[in-house]
């Protein structure tokens, strides 16, 4: 049997550097929309729906659960089938939920959608990080990987002053209607632009999927890179989670000025992709992740030093929460393009495999939170440096030994 790592035929990309970029951040973005568009209208629909806290904060976990446990069925399919026809199901999914979310009119029902909604993203996601292996070598595949997450970060700097707007004018349907459209124009893009790149399809029997699975999962390279993306997410889903009571509820403001705080942490990751970009030419991905990790320990740490001191106030919660992401900015591409880099026929299965460990590491991250949170800055700031310094660890120690 053919080795995991053995190289694909490889055949001349069928797009620009530019278009695959493009391609990759709005599929990718995608991600961003469902999640970030939709928290401004959250009190909205609670009320309008009649629904508990706990149950509107349902339109969120379970789309998370969704998300990371339908990967394990997109992956191996889009290394069967083609990462065309998984990415057209995948979106019709996610199209046909995003309209069931906007005509919701129960709870339960909303919640339902939701989790379909993220079972179509599942496939977008999977089959974009399938997508730069399917096209070019893991370095020339981190740096197109780095300018497609810089058009990432542009998507979510616009996201929270949008929904906000969206929330705003249109109310709580309007803003799941804005998802909807966004879902429609990636479905669109596929449809007619992007090509077919699975150099060829997988002929693997179904039954051979756990014994792949097991070996990709026992693989160093997919390990470090997996470990490196999911402990630096593991602190970028602590500020998501948490950042409304900390800079609402303890720091006192208003939910126009926290969609600037995460619009400027947004754009403060985007400047950490173009960064990257540029050290994964002069040091390659070991090396940058390597420099990035400082800006990860130096805002974990700070965020942490603060709070133990008992200083409230705003610039020392939102100075540490830049830095963080700017290290993630630096993080994310390698770590996307490294956790495939070894399985050029098996891609998309490895790709399901860490959104799966990252789905539930958000899961759990999540779940902490709502446990700790006790209306002070400690369980955001002291969740945030276990993260950095975990990232930093892998970043120092295990990438370079394994990856």
């Amino acid at each position: 049997m053919a080795s995991l790592a053995e190289p694909a035929t490889r055949r001349p990309p069928p797009m620009s550097p530019a278009m695959a970029a493009f391609a990759l951040a709005l599929l990718m973005g995608l991600q961003s929309v469902t999640t970030d568009i939709i928290v401004p209208a959250l009190p909205l629909l609670t009320q309008a729906l009649g629904a508990r806290i706990a149950q509107a904060q349902l339109t969120m976990s379970v789309l998370i659960l969704a998300f990371g446990l339908t990967q394990m069925v997109w992956g191996p399919l889009a290394d069967r089938l083609g990462r065309r026809p998984v990415l057209l199901a995948g979106l019709s999914l996610y199209l046909l939920a995003s309209v069931g979310c906007v005509t919701a009119g129960r709870i339960e029902t909303l919640v339902a959608w939701r989790g379909l909604q993220g079972a179509g993203l599942a496939a977008a996601v999977v089959c974009a990080r399938a997508i730069v292996r399917d096209l070019y070598p893991p370095l020339a595949g981190a740096r197109v990987m780095a300018l497609a997450l810089s058009g990432l970060g542009v998507i979510a700097v616009a996201g929270p002053p949008l929904g906000g707007a969206a929330a705003a004018w249109l109310g709580w349907r309007g803003t799941l209607g804005v998802i909807a459209a966004a879902g429609a124009l990636a479905l669109g893009f596929v449809a007619w632009r992007l090509p077919e790149t699975l150099p060829a399809p997988s002929q693997a029997p179904v039954s051979s999927l756990p014994g792949t699975w097991w070996q990709i999962a026992r693989h160093p390279v997919f390990g470090a890179w997996t470990l490196l993306v999911a402990c630096s997410y593991g602190g970028v889903f602590t500020l998501l989670a948490a950042s409304s009571f900390v800079y609402i509820g303890v720091l006192g403001l208003s939910p126009q000025g926290q969609g600037a705080v995460l619009a400027l942490a947004s754009l403060s990751y985007l400047a950490g992709t173009l960064l990257c970009r540029r050290w994964i030419v002069r040091h390659g991905l070991a090396g940058a992740v390597r420099r990035g990790a400082w800006f990860s320990l130096a805002g974990g740490g700070l965020m942490a030093a603060g709070a133990a001191s008992g200083l409230h106030a705003l610039w020392a919660v939102l100075l540490p929460h830049v830095l963080f992401m700017f290290g993630h900015g630096m993080h994310q591409p390698c770590g996307q393009a490294g956790i495939v880099a070894p399985f050029p026929r098996s891609a998309g299965a490895a790709s399901a495999l860490a959104g799966l460990g990252l789905a539930l590491v958000a899961f759990a991250a999540g779940q902490w939170l709502g446990l700790a949170l006790d209306g002070t800055l400690r369980p955001m700031a002291y969740t945030l440096a276990f993260w950095a310094a975990a990232t930093a660890a892998v970043a120092w120690r295990r990438v370079p030994r394994d990856a």
